[in-house]
């Protein structure tokens, strides 16, 4: 799968209409077993967060700001699982896959948006558990109804600009061949690297903006996790403490899983000798974390296990 779709224009500029995803390369073996893994993740990684909705939706005990701001998280993994995923298992079926133009740069752009909306709602979550630890009496007076909206909106807001914003820089770039991305899905850095326009001005915009939507953010939950792990440790019982932390294990862990992985990638030079590595670590965060999410946060969460259970037997009732 060597050939190239190209536009020819009347100024003799050969344009590129389709792009040709990689993926992962391997033998039939390799291709059938990972592409039944990467089935199984989709559809458990869809019903998981599904789930998490509709028991959060269902249930009147989990109204509360956390537990919303859960629902925003999941229905982030589901809009980024359903949009790079059945791409992805397509290119391991085929060995690769033709993309077209547009598809590729609108499925840049639902990444893009998913992956810095999910930072801004971790760290909306964080001040939540930081107002719910350290400032308990003042809890519900500061975390209301109003505050969680204008919140979630303010930061879609942001991130729909930031997309716009992307979306005008990248209508003005040329890709005049080659075509082929090695990688599974479109990408930022494998994207420029085949245009042959001047992509000076967009790397300096999105240096700029992983300012506001990374790096202050990070920022945001070390140091609200600083003040959250010195209110614990003033807690004088060791049951006390565990109990208090554990409102927030699960949100950390999240963060965590999400930073390490994106800080993996993009904060470091790609060279050729990392490709491979680097789509194994794109996997983590497009396709593992969204499958994690919801596990993390019901495993370890007694109102949302009970929860579930109520509306199982109440749905079995029913018939």
């Amino acid at each position: 799968m060597c050939s190239f779709s190209y536009l020819k224009q009347e100024t003799n500029l050969t344009v590129v209409t389709e792009f040709i995803l990689l993926g992962f390369q391997g033998g039939r073996a390799f291709r059938i077993v990972f592409f039944c893994l990467l089935l199984v993740i989709f559809c458990v990684t869809v019903s998981g967060n599904l789930l998490i909705i509709l028991v959060v939706s269902y249930s009147r005990s989990l109204h509360s700001p956390m537990y919303f701001f859960l629902t925003q998280l999941s229905f982030l993994d589901l809009v980024l699982t359903i949009t790079v995923v059945p791409t992805m298992l397509l290119v391991v079926l085929y060995e690769g896959m033709y993309v077209s133009f547009t598809s590729c740069l609108i499925q840049y752009y639902f990444f893009l948006g998913c992956e810095a909306l999910e930072c801004l709602i971790l760290t909306v979550m964080s001040y939540d558990r930081y107002q719910a630890i350290c400032n308990p009496l003042r809890y519900t007076s500061v975390m209301t109804l109003t505050f969680c909206l204008k919140a979630v909106l303010l930061c879609w807001l942001a991130i729909v600009s930031m997309v716009l914003m992307f979306a005008v820089l990248f209508s003005q770039l040329l890709f005049c061949g080659p075509n082929i991305i090695d990688h599974f899905f479109c990408d930022f850095d494998p994207l420029l690297e085949l245009s042959c326009s001047e992509t000076v001005m967009i790397k300096l915009v999105s240096i700029v903006l992983v300012i506001p939507i990374v790096v202050c953010p990070l920022i945001f939950i070390i140091v609200s996790y600083g003040y959250i792990i010195l209110t614990v440790l003033k807690i004088p019982s060791v049951t006390g403490r565990q109990k208090t932390f554990s409102t927030c294990s699960s949100h950390l862990a999240v963060v965590s899983m999400l930073y390490v992985s994106i800080i993996s990638i993009y904060a470091f030079p790609t060279q050729i000798a990392q490709i491979s590595v680097n789509k194994f670590l794109s996997l983590f965060y497009t396709v593992i974390t969204p499958l994690l999410n919801p596990s993390i946060y019901s495993l370890s969460n007694r109102k949302i296990k009970v929860a579930v259970k109520k509306l199982f037997s109440n749905k079995s009732g029913m018939f």
